[in-house]
């Protein structure tokens, strides 16, 4: 046992036999794929789709033959999903503020609601001019107004979008130029309707429902190009006016003075707005032509200019403009036009609407700063769709807290106006709730939704009155409540997928 190694003939006595060496067994290697995940574990844990990770996988080299020789799987995709399983999610969070596009001041969306609403005063000046026959129940020359002002809300409705959807491709100039047209062709098309709805109404009836026109259609351009303070400033003067005339009245040559030079101010205004969309590069000639239909447009070099949006497609916004209006002039007009003589019950809740859409704008953006901040704190698209349920509902019980403290407060200060009963309330919180879903809708593109359910509500109400089926009141009511309920069923199904807030 202790007697010398024996060797092989030939070897030295210095060397030994080599030894092989034993072989790892397969189950001892460490497995390719977690030292894979551990090298990749960064990227795989941020990735929201093993898509990510196969596109990095081929973007390394990797061919599906090296994948299956090295790893056992069959392809990129077969080792991206399998990545993705055993790595959990670690999301990082982005470095510095987190940038809020839809972060806006509440003091200029309540300018705008006061801006809404400040027109109204130019009636208390312009009283004077209302006499004769009334027309249906209502007052003397009122029927030529609200025809021009439908008409009026319903093209600028749809003058508007084409415009904001020029700006959103950039090109200012374009949409001046949208402005430059569309504007007149509305104020003119506005007094023709409200001369033909005239019948017997005095030629100074004509020419402020003329005159009306002219200013929706001025003020359209002031506003989508985001000069709301100058419109304010020029409206000042005939504002003033009217508060001081319900005070102690104006002489009638003061009072109807205020109101061609606040129309004169706010015109010139538009037009200094629109302006240099008739000059470019090339001078005056070349702008005057790019008016016409095939003139050119935008101030984009040819390569670099966008398609023109569709005129088909600013039509569902001018008739979701056109219901909506409908509605709030129920809203105002309906005791009477229901045969009630109690009209002045009704009138604050117009004022009330009216002045709530500032703080209605608020709230959309609040909702979609909201709502950005739910798709970066949701883990899962359950708890998306809750956290957005929850911030419609806090907006929307906002909104309707505010439009209820603006109709007490116009019914208490609306001369001979009784405090408004419960079904009168009811039925103002929910057309509160119908326009607000549906400005929501619209804000997010879903606007043929709103406007469908929007000219239902305003034609089956018109149907109502014409054949004064039932109270007007309930009925009301009762078209509203169906109106919200079917809109919030539309927010809830749109708005709960995490695509729709791209």
């Amino acid at each position: 046992m202790s007697g010398s190694v024996w060797l092989p003939p030939g070897s030295r006595p210095d060397t030994l036999p080599g030894i092989p060496r034993q072989r790892t067994p397969s189950w001892a290697r460490p497995d390719p794929v977690d030292e894979l995940a551990v090298r990749l574990e960064d990227f795989i844990a941020a990735a929201v789709h093993p898509d990510e990770i196969a596109a990095l996988l081929e973007s390394d080299g990797l061919s599906d033959d090296q994948i299956r020789e090295r790893y056992g799987v069959k392809n990129s995709f077969a080792l991206a999903e399998t990545l993705y399983e055993r790595v959990e999610r670690r999301y990082p969070e982005p470095d510095g503020p987190l940038h809020d596009p839809w972060r806006i001041g509440l003091l200029g969306c309540l300018l705008r609601g006061v801006v809404f609403a400040l027109p109204g005063l130019a009636y208390v000046l312009g009283a004077p001019l209302f006499t004769g026959p009334g027309d249906f129940g209502l007052p003397a020359g009122t029927l030529p107004l609200l025809a021009g002002a439908l008409c009026g809300w319903t093209w600028n409705q749809g003058l508007a979008h084409r415009a904001y959807a020029w700006l959103g491709l950039g090109d200012r100039t374009a949409a001046r130029r949208a402005l430059l047209l569309g504007a007149p062709a509305g104020a003119l098309l506005g007094s023709l309707v409200a001369v033909s709805c005239a019948g017997g109404a005095a030629p100074a009836v004509v020419a402020f429902a003329a005159g009306q026109s002219c200013y929706l259609a001025a003020a359209t351009v002031l506003l989508v190009m985001g000069r709301e303070r100058l419109l304010l400033a020029a409206l000042a003067p005939m504002a003033a006016g009217a508060v001081l005339s319900l005070v102690d009245p104006l002489p009638e040559t003061a009072s109807l003075a205020l109101l061609p030079a606040s129309l004169a101010a706010v015109a010139v205004l538009a037009l200094r707005e629109v302006a240099p969309a008739l000059k470019d590069e090339h001078g005056w000639t070349a702008g005057l032509a790019a008016l016409l239909p095939f003139g050119a447009f935008g101030t984009l070099p040819a390569h670099r200019r966008p398609a023109a949006p569709r005129l088909t497609g600013s039509l569902p916004y001018a008739l979701f403009g056109l219901a909506t209006g409908v509605l709030v002039l129920y809203a105002a007009l309906g005791d009477v036009l229901a045969g009630e003589t109690a009209g002045a019950v009704a009138a604050p809740a117009a004022v009330a609407l009216t002045l709530s859409m500032g703080p209605a704008e608020w709230l959309l953006y609040r909702f979609r700063s909201d709502s950005l901040a739910g798709l970066r704190s949701s883990g899962t698209a359950r708890a998306f769709r809750r956290t957005t349920v929850r911030t419609v509902v806090q907006c929307l019980s906002a909104y309707l807290a505010v439009l209820l403290a603006l109709g007490l407060a116009a019914s208490a200060l609306w001369p001979h106006a009784p405090l408004p009963g419960g079904v009168r309330l009811a039925a103002l919180l929910l057309l509160g709730v119908v326009l607000w879903t549906g400005l929501l809708l619209q804000s997010f593109g879903a606007v043929t939704g709103a406007t469908a359910v929007c000219c239902a509500a305003a034609l089956v109400q018109t149907l109502l009155l014409v054949t004064r089926t039932g109270d007007p009141h309930m009925a009301g009511a009762a078209v509203y409540g169906t109106a919200a309920a079917v809109q919030a069923a539309l927010v809830c199904a749109l708005l709960g997928r995490a695509t729709a807030h791209r």
